[in-house]
């Protein structure tokens, strides 16, 4: 059985307004793939849609020859870091173990199978240490590897992440991405929206290029184009990103 994902005509607006147009492409299983665009492209957009998390207008999503949301256990979002409510009286172990909640239910408690299993999520990510802090004590890149962290506890097959670089660290976006990397190599299916496209090369197998229509989507060797970022960015996008790359070669 297939277990990409597939993507059919998806439309959503926003008051009347399109957000994003008839998108047709196929995100593939064991894979690490990108969703870039300029600001407001629909690249969050699209992956909530994906996701079932906000309203579409028109099109499908099929995992498994079935609608997405009858698999929904299958997929772990984790949200923009910006959205997230600090102030919560939470402590890092209890944000980890709230991702056992789709599998136990609301009514029963979490008991030791999922408290080890959020234990050993916590290890994943390196921050047992962190265990006992509130939430609002971290840095941005400890808090992002709590958010993963949930999300294997969900013991999901896939993971979809919104914008999980902005506002942290080089030391700790290596450390998530070298993680995230190890839990494709295990054969997870990972989905970032992403922003950098100096990283693009380094970090994605497959790529899906967007701005409201789809430019393009498949392997990074394919995709990452300087026809495709001119439609997709303009032509001086392309020109930051030679200029990047001369740099970054030096």
């Amino acid at each position: 059985m297939n277990n990409n994902v597939f993507i059919e005509n998806l439309s959503v607006a926003y008051q009347g307004k399109p957000a994003i147009q008839s998108v047709d492409l196929v995100l593939s299983a064991n894979k690490l793939t990108g969703i870039v665009g300029p600001n407001g492209a629909g690249k969050s957009t699209l992956m909530k849609a994906a996701l079932g998390l906000i309203p579409k207008s028109n099109g499908s999503i099929t995992y498994l020859d079935e609608p997405l949301k009858s698999n929904q256990r299958r997929f772990a979002y984790v949200e923009q870091r910006q959205n997230a409510d600090l102030s919560f009286p939470i402590d890092v172990f209890g944000v980890v173990l709230l991702g056992t909640y789709p599998k136990v239910g609301l009514i029963r408690r979490p008991g030791k199978k999922e408290k080890e299993l959020a234990w050993r999520c916590l290890e994943k990510v390196g921050l047992t240490d962190f265990a006992k802090r509130q939430i609002g004590e971290l840095s941005g890149g400890q808090l992002q590897r709590v958010f993963l962290a949930r999300a294997l506890a969900q013991e999901a097959d896939w993971f979809f992440l919104d914008e999980p670089f902005v506002g942290i660290d080089a030391s700790s976006e290596r450390t998530i991405i070298d993680l995230l990397k190890q839990l494709r190599n295990e054969g997870k299916s990972i989905v970032i929206v992403h922003h950098d496209l100096h990283k693009v090369r380094d970090y994605f197998d497959e790529l899906v290029l967007l701005n409201k229509e789809l430019i393009a989507y498949g392997e990074v060797s394919q995709t990452f184009t300087a026809e495709n970022l001119q439609k997709g960015y303009g032509e001086e996008i392309t020109e930051m990103i030679r200029l990047g790359e001369r740099k970054n070669d030096r």
